[in-house]
């Protein structure tokens, strides 16, 4: 392992520094600090020495000649001062009590995306710690956090960390990132880590100061990707890969949420996230990981097992099914949406396949997008209305229940956590938080312009933010002000349009946990299938383990007006024989703030009430008397006797 590792003896410093003529450790601050040299290491390019007497706590840098300029150390544990500050000797030792905590099974999952500096007040561990059991409540059971990494500043989205190793001074100490683990751990709920394996950012960034072959000559988003198959790339997969080992042992995350992987360029066999996913399982253990890809043009092939030329992660995020959410709640099909209708069939093919775009021309990008999921599970696909890139890609932030109709944003927050692929909810979205999630980012005064102006030009692929008037109105990145806005206030939460979201998203997720049929997901031989009667109406079958029984059920999800057909020949929605659809569940509830639920007449198979999901259960027909086998001879008339 890279980095400073004590024990009961001292403290043994490691370091991937190769041409280098010479390498000293600089422990300690100011007149009393001290150089130590370290000694070239078995390994090509390491650099090692053991101190004996020193213990965690210590500060310390790394000096290279021929430059002799004092540097962090690139796997530093934590930067207490941030990231131009000196690392810290940091005890790995921990009272875990998780060792019960299996993993995170591949059933039932439901994932719930937070930013520790806004998700409470306090922007802390140990705040966020205290609002585990309220997530426990909800029915999560992955919390993915976003990167931690150290960063630039003292606030920010994370994706420009420059310390993969060090979890972000701001937040608390590593100590404190534990306990919130553990404690996560105790009350049944992985934690995943969203890490950047794409890039690094430009403020404090050291590591190419160690090694000159971290970035190579091929493009990305963030200027020269990163070095992975390119003359001396050893150095490079050696770090994500030790990185990924790390997190998983000596933090004792489940897995992770791997970034943009579109841009980790990588040509060589096998690929990089091949070889760090494989570490992150060797470093768990019996404990059952949860890797999920971000992948934007919508490789499929990141989700097949590497026997099959895949990567061999679990689950990958499905834009295709947010797009087309997002147009059908809002009707807005410009930009990066012009590809989506909105319609119904959109959802359903989402429901059914995964990806919408398996290969098909991508209008926006002018080239074929995605490629084919067959095979694939319905879990394999991570299903959202919110995201922390999504919410802020719509420039102000702002959340989705302050701009839709409610009884449509109901019914596809329904068919988002029932639907046979893996939901995930963005922190406060339970509730309708009244927090946006914009860009913010704290690069300094030299880089706040750029950063500013940067974020305005990606937003001018929107019309309405093409005018430089409409742009000078989006939120300032640098703003602390900015920052402040997008914290949740937990304390809303008792009100009653806030409580009312709040039931809806926790009965939902108790209705996919233990119904029988729908709380198995499609495994297990149950059959999911989905259908659109017409552009404004969505079918979703679940069929229990007796193909056609009584234990089938039946989500509708309508994005029109009330609809009641008079007889159905959608085969879908055939009833068991024997048996009629009935409501058990509807969006339309007052408890939600609909208008009441509303389900089919006597003598009508279905009822789609306008803007609206229900869940229908087969009931049993009554029995009819039975016909006698042959008429009763009638009973002769009294004879009446005139008087």
């Amino acid at each position: 392992m890279w980095g400073a590792e004590p024990d009961e003896r001292g403290v043994h410093f490691r370091v991937l520094a190769p041409g280098r003529e010479r390498v000293e450790v600089i422990i300690g601050e100011g007149p009393a600090a001290r150089a130590i040299p370290l000694s070239r290491d078995r390994e090509p390019g390491a650099w090692a020495v053991d101190v004996p007497d020193l213990r965690a706590g210590a500060l310390y840098r790394y000096r290279l000649a021929p430059d002799e300029e004092a540097l962090a150390d690139p796997a530093s544990r934590f930067q207490p001062a941030g990231v131009l500050g000196p690392s810290e000797v940091i005890d790995p030792t921990f009272a875990w009590t998780d060792a019960p905590f299996p993993g995170i099974p591949a059933r039932g999952r439901v994932v719930y995306e937070l930013h520790v500096g806004t998700f409470t007040a306090e922007g802390t561990w140990d705040a966020a710690r205290a609002h585990l059991p309220d997530l426990a409540r909800l029915g999560v059971t992955v919390i993915e956090v976003m990167p931690v990494g150290e960063f630039p500043g003292q606030r920010g989205w994370g994706y420009d960390g420059v310390f993969w190793f060090a979890p972000f001074h701001g937040y608390g100490r590593p100590e404190d990132m534990r306990r919130f683990v553990d404690d996560a751990h105790r009350l049944g709920m992985g934690v995943i880590l969203d890490v950047v394996y794409n890039h690094l950012g430009d403020v404090g960034n050291v590591l190419p100061r160690f090694s000159l072959d971290t970035v190579g000559s091929k493009p990305s988003e963030w200027g020269t990707a990163l070095n992975f198959d390119e003359g001396e790339a050893r150095p490079m997969r050696a770090f994500v890969v030790e990185n990924a080992a790390y997190w998983i042992d000596e933090l004792h995350l489940d897995g992770f949420r791997f970034d943009a992987t579109q841009t980790i360029v990588d040509s060589s066999t096998p690929h990089v996230l091949t070889e760090a996913a494989a570490a992150a399982r060797v470093a768990a253990g019996d404990k059952t990981l949860y890797l999920v890809a971000e992948n934007e043009p919508q490789d499929s092939r990141l989700a097949r097992p590497t026997s099959e030329g895949g990567v061999g992660v679990d689950a990958l995020w499905n834009d295709d099914f947010h797009h087309a959410a997002l147009v059908a709640l809002t009707g807005q099909s410009e930009a990066y949406f012009m590809d989506y209708a909105g319609e119904a069939r959109e959802l359903a093919a989402c429901v059914r396949h995964g990806f919408l775009f398996q290969g098909q021309r991508y209008a926006w990008q002018d080239k074929p997008r995605g490629r084919p999921t067959r095979g694939l599970a319905g879990r394999a696909f991570v299903v959202f209305l919110e995201n922390h890139d999504q919410l802020a890609n719509e420039g102000l932030g702002e959340r989705l229940w302050t701009r839709v109709a409610p009884g449509r944003l109901r019914a596809l927050t329904a068919l988002t956590l029932l639907a046979p692929s893996t939901p995930l909810l963005f922190q406060g979205q339970e509730w309708n938080a009244t927090a946006r999630f914009a860009y913010f980012a704290d690069q300094g005064q030299d880089l706040a312009g750029v950063v500013k102006a940067g974020r305005a030009d990606f937003l001018r692929q929107f019309p309405r933010y093409a005018s430089p008037e409409a742009r000078d109105r989006l939120p300032d990145p640098g703003a602390p002000e900015t920052f402040a806005s997008c914290r949740l206030d937990w304390n809303e939460r008792e009100a009653p349009l806030h409580a009312r979201a709040l039931r809806l998203h926790r009965d939902l997720l108790e209705l996919r946990r233990e119904d029988p049929t729908i709380g198995r997901e499609g495994l297990d031989g149950v059959t999911v299938d989905a259908a659109a009667l017409t552009d404004a109406l969505l079918v979703v079958r679940y069929f229990g383990a007796d193909l056609g029984g009584a234990d089938d059920r039946l989500l509708l999800v309508n994005l029109g007006v009330d609809f009641e057909p008079a007889s159905s020949s959608e085969p879908l929605a055939a009833p068991p024989l024997g048996h009629d659809w009935q409501l058990t569940w509807s969006s339309d509830d007052p408890r939600y703030g609909g208008a009441g639920a509303r389900g089919p007449r006597p003598g009508r198979a279905l009822f789609f009430p306008a803007d609206a999901a229900v869940v229908m259960s087969p009931a049993a027909l009554p029995a009819k008397d039975p016909e006698p086998k042959s008429k009763p001879e009638p009973k002769p008339e009294p004879k009446v006797e005139e008087p």
